[in-house]
C-alpha cells in the first residue's frame, strides 16, 4: 500500500474527498477509525490488471489514471480519479480484481480504506452505496465519452478535454506533467501533443516549460475543446453535485 503520511489538518482531511464530505456523519463515524491517510507519489501502480484489489484509495489532491495496457507494452488512459471519487470500484460490483492498471498520475494524497470494512458499510444499504453508484454511472460516462473522443476528435481537443479534466481534480491552475508523459495517457506521439500544446500557448490559454503546463484562459480552453468535456462534467454535476469549475 502506499506511504502513510501526515496531513495538514485543513487541507488533508477526509472531507477534502467529495466523496467522504457528502457521507453521513454516522456512516463517517464508522469509517474514520479504518481510513488511513497516505501519500502517492507520481507514476506509483496501485494495482495491477488481475490482482486482487485489498484497498480502495479516496484522493484529496491526488489523480489517479486508469490505463489499458496492450501485451506490446503501449498505454491508453481510459479513465482519471481525483477527488471527486474513489479508485477501487470493483470492490463493490462484484468482482475483486479489474483488467486496467491504476497508476499515480500527479501525485498528492489519498485515504485508503480496507475493502472489507468498504463492503460491510456497503452493505447496510445507506448513503455510502447510493454514493458509489452514482460514483460508478460517471465513471462509465467518462470511460463511454473517452472512447468516442479518442476515435473521434482531433488531437487539438483532446488535450484540451484532459487538461480540463486534471484542472477539475487539483486545487491550482498548474500541472506538472510532461509532453511525453501526456502522449502515453492519450496513446498518442509526442510530437502531436507537442505540436497541440504550442497553439494553445500561441493564444495565450496555457503556458509550458520544464515538465509544468499553467492554465492561464479556463473559459477559452474549454471553448476549443470538444463536446466530451461537458458530457462528462455534466453528468457528474447532476449525480454527485461537483460542480466543477463553476466557482
Amino acid at each position: 500500500m502506499a506511504t502513510e503520511f501526515a496531513f495538514s489538518l485543513d487541507s488533508q482531511k477526509p472531507q477534502s474527498n467529495h466523496l467522504l464530505a457528502t457521507l453521513k456523519a454516522d456512516s463517517m463515524a464508522r469509517l474514520c477509525p479504518h481510513l488511513k491517510s497516505v501519500y502517492l507519489s507520481a507514476g506509483e501502480v496501485l494495482y495491477e490488471p488481475g490482482v486482487n484489489i485489498h484497498h480502495l484509495y479516496f484522493p484529496t489532491d491526488s489523480i489517479i489514471s486508469l490505463l489499458y495496457v496492450t501485451h506490446e507494452g503501449a498505454s491508453t488512459e481510459i479513465s482519471v480519479v481525483g477527488n471527486e471519487g474513489v479508485l477501487g470500484v470493483p470492490l463493490f460490483t462484484g468482482g475483486e480484481s479489474t483488467s486496467s492498471r491504476a497508476v499515480v498520475r500527479s501525485a498528492g494524497g489519498a485515504y485508503a480504506l480496507p475493502r472489507e470494512v468498504l463492503k460491510e458499510e456497503f452493505d447496510r444499504h445507506g448513503r455510502l452505496m447510493e454514493l458509489l453508484l452514482h460514483y460508478t454511472q460517471t465513471l462509465i460516462t467518462q470511460m463511454a465519452q473517452t472512447a468516442v473522443c479518442n476515435r473521434h476528435h482531433h488531437i487539438d481537443q483532446q488535450l484540451c478535454r484532459w487538461l480540463l479534466m486534471s484542472l477539475d481534480r487539483l486545487p491550482g491552475n498548474a500541472l506538472q506533467m510532461t509532453h511525453e508523459l501526456i502522449a502515453n495517457m492519450l496513446g498518442v506521439r509526442r510530437e502531436g501533443v507537442t505540436e497541440a500544446a504550442g497553439k494553445l500557448q500561441k493564444l495565450g490559454v496555457i503556458t509550458c516549460g520544464r515538465g509544468r503546463i499553467e492554465v492561464l484562459d479556463r473559459a477559452q480552453l474549454e471553448s476549443l475543446c470538444c463536446e466530451c468535456y461537458a458530457v462528462v462534467k455534466k453528468e457528474t454535476d447532476r449525480l454527485l453535485n461537483v460542480n466543477w469549475g463553476d466557482s
